[in-house]
């Protein structure tokens, strides 16, 4: 039995290709071996939100509701297991339907690459993450035999590198390239990419060059969605074949403005778009219910970024019957954040007192300047009596995990975490499937997903705007590069679908805590700033947040499983 995931199969982000074929452009002496090119069908897409999909791994429906308040057509959403909880309805942003209130609840900062002893001692791998009373040993097999399964499936059933380009030239032939570049106004740019990805992972460096040079005539900056990011898809695939991926990413990292300029790159991006103030909002509604009848509350942030989150929390818990709870919050970064932030973490704690003290919320500031790789109990600066919270806004997918290094510090973090017995944990990620996938599905699937973000970009500011040029080329363009052009330790963008989160989170001894009314309500409040076509979604307890009918991000809470000791 099959189910349609997430979108109806003809629909966004799979559209009918415009543009002149590259079929079309081939000389008659070149004959075309469709059976050749399907042997790369075992490199499908990973994302696997868009075809058909074996009934035991399909979720509850999501409905879609209009201004009016009627329902649309139902869709699904992947989930690697079920999960206690509701499942939520989805909202236009601009509607102001009734939300049943119940149990509920793009990287803007250096990087959080670990490169440690890769022959760490056994004794400190987990030292902070196991209890003493602990008789649990940590499966790693299992976990990766989990992941491994779903990621299977997950790539056996996408066509998103075989929809775009169902052909190629015959075995020793070659690209009629003067062709090719006088034809690049008719040719279909997306088709372009594939093929030139498909080449790169094919290790033909001259086909793969070829194509980088029709690239360079049909990409702009300042063009369409697709214009825009096939510029820095295509500096991907070039720094990828000269070995040079990780030097730029390093070079693109935020280098926030200083004086009165009106604002950084990411401030440009947090106002135009939704993405972030959904994490801190989702999370934040999570938060307040989880901790409504706490008196000391001690919130772990592994990106706290510039504390904005903080700002809004504080202002609510000021309005608490009774008067506000002590709040403390400890400020996980690491120094390359230093750019993004225009400083220290002792910036942001000085703005957040000051806040607090203004709203007459008690409060303390605790940072622990390194990366997230590093933290161990000792610098989180936990103690008894404090209802702890850890948030985790868009930052985990950096953490090395098994696939990278035997020191597997994601599912290492996640241990530590457990065994702080932490009231709630809040995990918000990005909905793509770029960890473990192989170079030709991870292209594609970074293809459809920022097609789909440079969409939701392109709603809010013109074409020509220099903010928004200069936002995405520091900002998301280090992203994409790094995603292309990067591997092994040097790739840190390993972004993981939230089946796949999940899978991990209860191998680590979570079970999934509802994100429900409170946070769908404030998140539809805060979306009706924004363009229309961004929508809300909710299935197994998880929030999530659409461009059109595509998922870009979700927020998920967790609680330590009581009947499994980790």
């Amino acid at each position: 039995t099959f189910c349609f995931l997430s979108v109806p199969f003809q629909q966004y982000p799979h559209q009918s290709l415009q543009g002149l074929s590259l079929r079309s452009v081939q000389s008659n002496k070149r004959d075309i071996n469709i059976k050749n090119m399907q042997t790369s069908q075992k490199h499908h897409s990973a994302a696997g939100l868009h075809m058909l999909y074996p009934q035991p791994h399909c979720s509850p429906q999501f409905q879609m509701i209009d201004n009016n308040g009627s329902s649309k057509e139902s869709f699904f959403t992947l989930e690697s297991s079920t999960a206690s909880g509701t499942t939520l309805p989805s909202y236009d942003s601009p509607s102001s339907v009734s939300i049943k209130s119940g149990r509920s609840p793009f990287s803007p900062q250096g990087s959080h690459s670990c490169i440690s002893d890769p022959h760490p001692s056994p004794e400190n791998v987990y030292e902070s993450s196991l209890t003493a009373a602990s008789s649990y040993i940590y499966d790693e097999a299992g976990v990766k035999s989990k992941i491994r399964e779903l990621e299977d499936t997950l790539l056996s059933s996408d066509p998103k590198v075989e929809e775009y380009s169902g052909f190629s030239p015959a075995a020793g032939k070659s690209w009629n390239w003067d062709e090719l570049l006088a034809l690049t106004p008719q040719l279909d740019l997306k088709e372009v990419l594939l093929e030139g990805a498909r080449a790169v992972a094919d290790g033909d460096f001259a086909t793969a060059c070829g194509f980088i040079d029709v690239l360079e005539q049909m990409v702009s900056v300042s063009g369409s969605p697709i214009q825009r990011l096939g510029a820095y898809m295509a500096e991907g695939l070039r720094a990828r074949l000269e070995g040079s991926g990780g030097n730029i990413y390093r070079a693109l990292k935020c280098n926030e403005p200083t004086g009165r300029e009106l604002m950084s790159y990411m401030g440009v991006l947090y106002e135009i778009c939704p993405y972030w103030k959904f994490a801190y909002t989702a999370a934040n509604a999570a938060i307040l219910e989880a901790t409504a009848g706490d008196n000391r509350i001690h919130v772990i942030d592994f990106q706290i970024a510039q504390g904005s989150q903080y700002m809004f929390l504080i202002h609510e818990l000021a309005k608490r019957p009774g008067g506000p709870p002590l709040l403390r919050v400890t400020g996980v970064d690491d120094s390359q954040s230093y750019y993004a932030r225009g400083g220290g973490l002792t910036l942001v704690g000085e703005k957040l007192a000051n806040m607090a003290k203004s709203c007459g919320v008690p409060f303390e500031f605790h940072d622990a300047i390194m990366s997230g790789c590093e933290v161990h109990r000792e610098h989180l600066g936990v103690e008894p009596g404090f209802a702890v919270v850890v948030n985790f806004p868009y930052v985990l997918h950096h953490m090395p995990d098994e696939s990278v290094s035997v020191e597997n510090h994601r599912d290492r973090l996640l241990h530590l975490i457990k065994s702080l017995g932490p009231r709630l944990v809040t995990l918000v990620e990005q909905e793509s499937n770029t960890n473990t996938s192989p170079f030709l599905s991870r292209f594609a699937e970074t293809l459809d997903y920022y097609t789909a973000m440079f969409e939701s970009i392109d709603a809010a500011r013109p074409r020509d705007d220099k903010q928004r040029i200069s936002a995405e080329q520091h900002c998301v363009a280090r992203d994409i590069v790094n995603m292309i052009a990067c591997e092994e330790r040097e790739r840190v963008e390993r972004h993981e679908v939230l089946g796949k989160w999940r899978v991990r989170m209860m191998m680590a001894g979570f079970v999934g805590w509802p994100v429900g009314g409170s946070a769908a309500f404030a998140a539809s409040e805060m979306l009706k700033g924004y363009d229309k076509n961004y929508k809300l979604g909710g299935s197994d307890g998880a929030l999530y947040l659409f461009w059109k009918r595509r998922p870009m991000a979700t927020c998920s809470a967790w609680k330590p499983n009581l009947n499994q000791i980790v």
